[in-house]
């Protein structure tokens, strides 16, 4: 109920202000269990991304985002929990299964489980190689995967801008990829690396970015290396 709540009240206000416009919403299952994989250009994909789909969308969202404090530690625990996010600590050595076993136990609750499989925002725009956890979680709950572009979000709010630009917020859904042919051959890594890589494709065609067969992680990190 508090959902639904926030998302009316402070999704009316995103609405208003960003004027999210949108294609292909239709391929958003109406029911069951569906995997919306998104492209991460800027924080705020987080925001619209579950806001314009009509039912609850959950992703993982860093601890932080629900320990603030004073008026922005609320605004941001608000912005959050009105999004369907809950928090999971990233930062220890198990926060990648921590992540796959919460989004095993949305599906196999017949909901929608938000992931990025970059596992991190692109450094500068462009599309960066998938990590396996979207292949696993497709295969081991039979889950359909829709591919999901965030066009201009990093345009709007780039790295390091807290608030983003007044403008139109742009979202585009694909049609969804179905691997149950895969479902016997759960664990198998080449067959995980060519569902991710399938799920990236797909990704790539709608959002029309540049590919970087990379992980976005270990760009950050290079780049964070030469800085020091």
């Amino acid at each position: 109920m508090i959902y639904w709540v926030l998302k009316a009240t402070l999704g009316a206000l995103l609405w208003a202000v960003w004027r999210p416009q949108v294609e292909g919403l239709e391929y958003v299952p109406e029911k069951g269990p569906a995997i919306l994989a998104s492209n991460h250009l800027a924080v705020i994909d987080s925001f619209f991304l579950p806001l314009v789909v009509k039912r609850r969308v959950t992703f993982i969202a860093k601890e932080e985002y629900f320990t603030g404090t004073g008026f922005k530690g609320w605004f941001v625990r608000s912005f959050v929990s009105a999004v369907g996010a809950i928090p999971v600590d990233r930062a220890g050595g198990e926060a990648a299964n921590a992540s796959l076993d919460t989004g095993k136990r949305v599906l196999s609750e017949g909901r929608l489980f938000g992931i990025y499989p970059e596992g991190t925002r692109s450094p500068d725009g462009r599309l960066y190689r998938g990590k396996t956890g979207v292949a696993r979680l497709a295969l081991q709950t039979g889950s359909v995967v829709v591919p999901v572009a965030m066009l201009n979000t990093g345009e709007l709010q780039p790295i390091g801008k807290r608030i983003p630009r007044f403008g139109r917020i742009r979202i585009k859904f694909g049609p969804p990829l179905d691997f149950n042919r895969y479902r016997e051959l759960v664990g198998d890594r080449f067959i995980e690396r060519a569902v991710t890589d399938e799920v990236m494709d797909a990704l790539r065609a709608l959002s029309g970015q540049d590919y970087v067969d990379e992980y976005a992680a270990k760009v950050k990190e290079q780049e964070r290396e030469k800085g020091e």
